[in-house]
């Protein structure tokens, strides 16, 4: 498979593609973004789908968990990574008690982040109960991504972050969600956290496209953290988590390196620095020497 050059015109990803690459064998790749630059950066590296992630509660706003972070903060977001996108999908996380209410409530936010946000699909955490709101989505047009196993959303209920998926009864329940979903009509299924094996299972039953983070190698696609890959974030990195970069270690050096420059008057130097052309500079220097000798002959005193 041959790779598209960085910035080269590609064919625009629609939900529509995600199902053929899981019938071509192709690999769905996605990463999160929560701004106009990351989600440019993430765009022209030919990602597929760009998600803008209720992780940013975490990881743009310093909060513990997701839990808190709401519709209207997700729309700010969402709406400065849809000024970076060109081809790829936006998708956008619905939050935590943007859905759970009613369903109306659900197909009314997820209006919300089509009409207001630019977003392509959104996606929404648990299983075979979360089918009603789906549906009442999917029946305004609006695609919709599922996500089992580890769902952030409901870590208070899990107890913390856990792998979901380990005993047989856990399996069941997993396989019975990802085939309601499916059935659903989901455009995507997320597997966070569960082992690969199960993992497997789902998606050679699934007809919809899998995306794992988490979940092994044998999904449809696989989902990272933008700041995890880059080594943003203040903290012991996830068991699945390989960092591409250190992106906090080249910021932490260009601004040590900044400081140090002001800080010994080597920034900015006078090719950094604007300048006058020589006319106007010849006129203020003769300007300023006329004020110096006015003011002069102002302190001259006389004796009578």
């Amino acid at each position: 498979m041959s790779l598209t050059p960085i910035g080269a015109p590609r064919q625009k990803i629609t939900v529509a593609s995600l199902r053929d690459r899981k019938f071509q064998h192709e690999p769905i790749t996605c990463l999160t973004a929560y701004d106009y630059s990351s989600a440019r950066l993430v765009d022209e590296a030919g990602i597929d789908v760009v998600l803008v992630g209720d992780s940013l509660a975490m990881t743009m706003l310093g909060h513990e968990n997701t839990l808190s972070v709401t519709v209207d903060e997700m729309l700010h977001h969402v709406k400065a990574a849809r000024r970076g996108i060109r081809d790829a999908l936006l998708m956008a996380d619905m939050p935590y008690g943007s859905y759970h209410v009613s369903a109306k409530e659900a197909r009314r936010n997820a209006t919300r982040f089509i009409k207001e946000g630019g977003a392509e699909i959104v996606k929404i955490e648990g299983g075979e109960k979360r089918v009603p709101f789906i549906r009442e989505i999917i029946d305004a047009e609006i695609p919709v991504a599922g996500h089992i196993g580890l769902t952030p959303q409901s870590v208070n209920r899990m107890g913390g972050f856990k792998v979901q998926g380990k005993s047989l009864s856990e399996i069941e329940q997993l396989m019975r969600d990802a085939t309601a979903l499916d059935h659903a009509g989901v455009s995507c299924l997320f597997l966070e956290g569960i082992p690969r094996e199960v993992a497997e299972m789902i998606t050679n039953e699934v007809g919809t496209p899998t995306i794992g983070i988490g979940a092994g190698p044998n999904c449809d696609g696989q989902v990272l953290v933008f700041h995890d890959i880059l080594n943003l974030t203040f903290g012991p990195a996830a068991k699945f988590v390989r960092r591409y970069g250190d992106a906090a270690a080249e910021i932490t050096h260009a601004v040590q390196a900044f400081r140090a420059d002001v800080l010994s008057h080597q920034y900015p130097n006078d090719k950094e620095s604007y300048h006058l052309s020589g006319e106007t500079k010849q006129a203020l220097e003769m300007l300023l020497e006329r004020k110096r000798s006015i003011r002069g002959k102002k302190n001259i005193i006389t004796i009578d």
